[in-house]
């Protein structure tokens, strides 16, 4: 007898809804049949979608931006993510230039993720690097750790790791097998103009900073060898640049990853009265670049939230330079990407993410032996209506989906039930 059944749903099995049950024992997808089985616990789904849980691998919960912090910590921004269909979370650590000081922020932080209701994992970040970059490597590696992020802009906040470092940075990530994340924007054509207001964020971060800083490090990549993330693409544009200038390197040693904003929203917001919510970096683009991205979906590799939420009052100000650049969404993710693309999302925000990194192998797919992570979504049209974060300021309100997260499933365990929280199934991975 089986501790647990899902029956009757439409299971997404290799890129496909078939008909079938999972049955579960403990933690692990034990058998996936159309027959009839003794289960402890029988749970009919009424050809609802069964969905293997989503993995959102680009998330700023508590972020730290020296007058403030983003609105969600652990505890809430893990609740909106299990409500969405997500159970792993992968977080960043403060940004830190040597070793010493990265050890002390892992500690900080998963301090921090105590209270997070689903699993969670950690990117270590580096800034504007003052150390021997292999010791720096090394240590990241002990504690766990096989992702590292930088950035290629913020050197007006000292965040901004420079080209000679960040081809050192590809060929350790040869060498020691990790995957080295970057925010892609060019430095020098960034303008950071004290007078501007938050509807000339497009003026302030142009496409061509993103564009051009991307094409140079997919050639940085192509000659120094390594595997490169690039975190929040958000152009159509620079999508085909890449594909045209690098078809074989997309998405094999060069991995595309971008949000649901830059799917459900343009730079027009920028000219609304409320268009300050709609400000973060990279900011939205125009509706031209928007539907090239949504033509090249296919070859965006991953789809990550870049949850990073703020109050209203965080973000009323006239000039952008008072303002923290950022939005959330993490829990109406899935909502949006599916509206717009069906189970062509399903592996960007599932399978895809999992194979990217060593300590989520069995998530991302629903299969025998696998762990059994999963989520249930009811199909019927309705409208984004609340979410379960602390803000007041929610993008997604009133947006047309075609479902609803009805059970979340961790580890064999029930986090989100009938559409109600149930309890914590945590841990690192």
């Amino acid at each position: 007898m089986f501790d647990k059944v899902i029956r009757n749903g439409k299971v997404f099995i290799a890129g496909e809804f078939v008909k079938t049950n999972v049955y579960i024992e403990k933690e692990v997808i034990a058998k996936i049949t159309p027959e009839v089985l003794s289960a402890k616990e029988s749970i009919d789904v009424n050809n609802a979608l069964v969905i293997p849980a989503l993995i959102d691998p680009h998330v700023h919960f508590h972020l730290d931006l020296g007058s403030i912090h983003s609105r969600d910590d652990f505890y809430s921004g893990t609740l909106q993510a299990v409500y969405g269909g997500i159970t792993t979370v992968i977080d960043f650590l403060d940004p830190v230039d040597n070793p010493v000081d990265l050890e002390k922020a892992y500690y900080r932080r998963l301090d921090e993720a105590k209270t997070s209701v689903c699993d969670y994992s950690f990117h270590a970040t580096i800034k504007n690097p003052n150390c021997d970059l292999e010791e720096f490597v090394i240590k990241m590696k002990s504690l766990g750790i096989n992702s590292l992020k930088l950035f290629t802009t913020y050197s007006d906040s000292n965040r901004r790791t420079y080209d000679n470092q960040i081809i050192e940075l590809l060929k350790l990530s040869s060498k020691y097998d990790f995957l080295l994340l970057a925010h892609i924007e060019n430095d020098n054509l960034i303008d950071l103009n004290p007078n501007f207001k938050y509807n000339c964020l497009l003026k302030s971060r142009p496409t061509l900073a993103e564009t051009k800083e991307a094409l140079k490090l997919a050639a940085f990549t192509e000659i120094n060898g390594g595997y490169l993330y690039m975190v929040h693409l958000s152009s159509g544009i620079t999508l085909e640049k890449l594909k045209k200038d690098f078809p074989s390197l997309i998405n094999k040693r060069f991995f595309i990853e971008s949000c649901p904003q830059y799917f459900a929203f343009t730079n027009d917001f920028l000219e609304r009265e409320d268009g300050y919510l709609y400000t973060l970096a990279p900011p939205l683009r125009t509706r031209r670049e928007r539907t090239l991205l949504k033509e090249n979906f296919n070859d965006v590799f991953s789809v990550g939230t870049d949850h990073c939420a703020f109050n209203k009052k965080d973000k009323d100000r006239k000039y952008l330079k008072d303002i923290p650049l950022g939005i959330g969404g993490i829990e109406n993710s899935f909502d949006v990407l599916y509206e717009f693309f069906k189970e062509k999302a399903i592996d960007k925000m599932s399978k895809n993410i999992a194979s990217l990194y060593p300590n989520l192998v069995g998530r991302g797919e629903i299969k025998e032996g696998n762990l059994a992570n999963l989520f249930i979504y009811e199909l019927y049209d309705n409208f984004i209506s609340k979410h379960h974060g602390k803000t007041d300021c929610f993008l997604y309100d009133n947006f047309k989906r075609s479902g609803e997260t009805v059970h979340t499933m961790n580890r064999g365990e029930f986090i989100i039930k009938n559409r109600e929280f149930i309890k914590s199934v945590s841990k690192k991975v």
